[in-house]
């Protein structure tokens, strides 16, 4: 077995990011054989499917299973991400699969095959192309609450250790997210002034500026926020 760095069961704080593509590959490919077939009770298992892997964890979502089982054992472990944004894309498509199921069942068959192939076509363009809309969507949200809420309106360096002198990039990360490191390698290259803060260890300051995503980056003067790089 391939080296992982991330143990898919117990850091969920972070994903594979080959894995969400498969899940959502298997959604979508069902959903085009629940419409292709005029069987939309499909559409409720997948539902279902998102709900019990949801509540209960990646070990019991049956597509994730899969990679982690039998497909990154073989070719190895992608890119690390944060877990949120897909998560959260699950969310979205648990809701909408959800709504087309009960509007196939009260007799709404032209809304339910609507909403049940907007899920095809999202979950196959995101697994093709990588563009996942419903994450899209998470980090907007989070962008807006971290700009509307003034999370990041300012940024205390004393108590992450660093002295005010001057401009400093501050860097919240994971120590197993890829864009992380890579982010870090960007800025070390550039010869940046930056500080790295792992979230795993300061949960405290990641709740206290509302880290929604990692990497998350600003740029801070005298304590105040004047630019953001990342997140």
């Amino acid at each position: 077995m391939n080296q992982r760095s991330a143990d898919p069961y117990r850091d969920l704080d972070v994903i594979d990011a080959r894995a969400p593509r498969v899940n959502q590959a298997t959604i979508g490919l069902l959903a085009v054989l629940a419409f292709v077939t005029g069987w939309w009770p499909l559409l409720a298992i997948l539902a279902l499917q998102l709900f019990v892997g949801l509540t209960f964890g990646r070990r019991y979502c049956l597509p994730c299973l899969a990679y982690f089982e039998l497909i990154q054992p073989r070719f190895g472990e992608g890119p690390i991400e944060d877990a949120r944004p897909p998560r959260f894309a699950n969310m979205v498509g648990l809701v909408v699969l959800g709504a087309a199921s009960v509007a196939h069942a009260v007799g709404l068959e032209v809304l339910g095959w609507s909403l049940g192939l907007l899920v095809a076509v999202l979950a196959l363009l995101a697994a093709t192309t990588g563009f996942c809309v419903g994450c899209e969507i998470y980090r907007l949200i989070a962008k807006m609450r971290g700009i509307y809420g003034h999370r990041l309106d300012r940024v205390d360096l004393a108590e992450i250790g660093v002295d005010e002198a001057g401009d400093v990039i501050v860097v919240f990360t994971h120590p197993l997210c890829s864009d992380c490191h890579t982010l870090e390698r960007r800025l070390a290259s550039e010869g940046r002034r930056f500080v790295s803060v792992d979230v795993t260890e300061r949960r405290d300051l990641a709740r206290k500026y509302g880290i929604a995503v990692v990497p998350t980056a600003v740029t801070v003067a005298a304590g105040v926020v004047t630019a953001r790089i990342a997140g």
